[in-house]
């Protein structure tokens, strides 16, 4: 009885080892598992979910004001001022003169609304060039970046109804930490690439309108870039003269599309920042192109101010508050070969064929 006693003593014993040491190792798996998912979670951070309804809400905002600027003959503001005068002259006077004995402002607002509504045609033709040169450019960055699995947005068009031209382009979020140096590379400069792919066909048909032998009127004029001036001289355009500004008279919708997206690549190719040619100068020259980044913004400083080229006063701050340095990439060390090299050189030359100095003065 003692012996069968003890054996069950024993057996309980046994078996409340057995239950703890159980237990023991089922705690010891539960944190593994949170140990595990927790590791997984920081080490793949969720994607955020990709808005759709504000950059859908902006692509059409710019078509509506690409579509208002070239429909007024790149003149929206001035539009919108007179047709706002004809219905209170009171406040804010009349537009132009008119015979009181034979119409009225509100008869003079609707003939200047069928004039501004005649040009509907061109404003058609450089809604749709602006747009496909802008979505090109920001499709490049966004394809490129998925083909990476490189977290990106849709893009965000900037639309301005009050500028000549319509827009500001358009920008795309990108989180760039989770690129490597050669990843950077190629979606960096995948979107100048894929915006002049559209742009210099465009300018191409454009320039090949052009006609300068009548003199040119309007509000404001444009400066070309090297790119352009060799266009013009290429194509022989009649009346063209080394130097000289193309009059708001004189544009054609295809001409303003792709002198705009010259000056949207030049512009991102300028070497600073995250601009697509910081990453390119990053990718390529690694901290030393901060170097870059600073002697660029002391020249453009030099520029801005020899040259009264105040306009872009308001762009250099923007880089400034943007800061000049470039983040690292998430490999720094990532080769990018020999080709990557030859084609990110070339492609610094960009913002001097592509940048007009001067870009919009007053006629």
């Amino acid at each position: 009885m003692n012996e069968s006693m003890e054996s069950r003593v024993d057996e309980q014993t046994t078996s409340r080892q057995t239950s703890q040491e159980e237990g023991t190792n089922h705690s010891w798996d539960q944190d593994s598992v949170e140990f595990s998912s927790q590791a997984r979670r920081y080490a793949d951070p969720p994607v955020p979910k990709r808005r759709v309804r504000l950059p859908v809400i902006l692509f059409f905002a710019t078509c509506a004001s690409t579509f208002l600027a070239g429909m007024t003959n790149w003149q929206p503001l001035e539009a919108m001022i007179n047709l706002f005068a004809w219905s209170s002259p009171a406040a804010m006077g009349i537009p132009h003169a008119f015979d009181s004995f034979l119409s009225s402002p509100a008869v003079e607002m609707r003939r200047d609304l069928i004039h501004y509504l005649a040009g509907w045609q061109s404003g058609l033709l450089y809604m749709a060039a602006m747009l496909g040169i802008l979505f090109a450019h920001e499709m490049g960055h966004y394809v490129t970046a998925l083909r990476y699995r490189v977290p990106a947005s849709l893009p965000y068009f900037i639309p301005v109804p009050i500028s000549p031209i319509g827009t500001f382009g358009a920008v795309i979020g990108m989180d760039g930490m989770r690129a490597d140096r050669k990843q950077l590379f190629d979606i960096g400069l995948a979107g100048p690439l894929a915006g002049l792919v559209v742009a210099v066909p465009v300018l191409w048909y454009g320039v090949s309108q052009m006609d300068l032998s009548a003199p040119g009127t309007g509000s404001f004029k444009l400066d070309l870039p090297i790119a352009m001036a060799w266009m013009m001289q290429w194509f022989d355009v009649p009346g063209y003269e080394d130097g000289m500004y193309i009059n708001q008279s004189q544009l054609n919708p295809f001409f303003m599309a792709g002198w705009v997206g010259l000056l949207v690549t030049g512009l991102n190719m300028i070497p600073v920042s995250q601009l697509d040619g910081g990453h390119v100068t990053y990718t390529m020259f690694g901290k030393s192109a901060h170097w870059i980044a600073r002697a660029f913004l002391v020249v453009a400083v030099i520029f801005i101010i020899s040259l009264g080229a105040y306009q872009w006063s308001l762009m250099l701050l923007l880089v400034i508050l943007m800061r000049p340095e470039h983040p690292p990439t998430s490999n720094d060390n990532v080769p990018i070969g020999w080709f990557r090299y030859a084609l990110g050189s070339v492609s610094l030359s960009i913002p001097l064929l592509c940048f007009p100095p001067m870009a919009i003065v007053a006629a």
